[in-house]
């Protein structure tokens, strides 16, 4: 049984096997960033403070793009999704942060959110018909080398972890509201 903080997290498990271990922790960093940017208006989420130009809108589309590009592009070999797959990345190396300040809150949530189920279930897909964590990503690296899919998912909790770690300042700056 799954036990729910009181910001909404499931706890990771305390004593499971690896596969439920990295996933745990990978869905309690994806629902720290849900805790951090729920409840904000578009202004919230476009607030930026000192001299970056992050926004807690920037970093749910971002993760909508990171999460994107692991499961589904590198893991399976896919082509991008939309909308990644219109974007010119070469002349807008950072659509997705400098765009989401045109974007809803309602929008950028269901962006992100459905890019976390698909991830999800291209992490089922991987580990159906007796996949492991070992296996290796479909696209390799320009090197020729591919990460296995423990390392996408370990690589995945540290995305999560730094980017939150943005968050609780940001969301300090907006409204006071702290919290690991």
């Amino acid at each position: 049984m799954t036990t729910i903080d009181d910001h909404g997290r499931p706890e990771p498990p305390i004593a499971a096997g690896e596969i439920e271990t990295l996933l745990g922790f990978l869905d309690y960093h994806r629902a720290t960033l849900a805790w951090k940017c729920r409840g904000l208006d578009s202004a919230g989420l476009n607030v930026k403070i000192a001299a970056s130009s992050m926004t807690l809108g920037g970093l749910l589309k971002h993760m909508a793009l990171v999460e994107s590009g692991w499961f589904s592009r590198a893991l399976h070999g896919r082509e991008r999704e939309a909308p990644w797959n219109a974007i010119d990345w070469e002349a807008t190396p950072d659509w997705d942060w400098e765009s989401a300040a045109s974007d809803s809150p309602e929008d950028l949530f269901a962006l992100w959110q459905d890019a976390v189920e698909r991830s999800r279930a291209h992490v089922a897909d991987a580990l159906a018909n007796g996949g492991s964590l070992d296996q290796l990503a479909t696209r390799t690296w320009p090197d020729g080398t591919a990460p296995s899919l423990r390392w996408i998912l370990v690589h995945m909790i540290e995305e999560y972890a730094r980017h939150n770690g943005h968050a609780d300042l940001l969301r300090e700056s907006i409204d006071g509201e702290t919290g690991e």
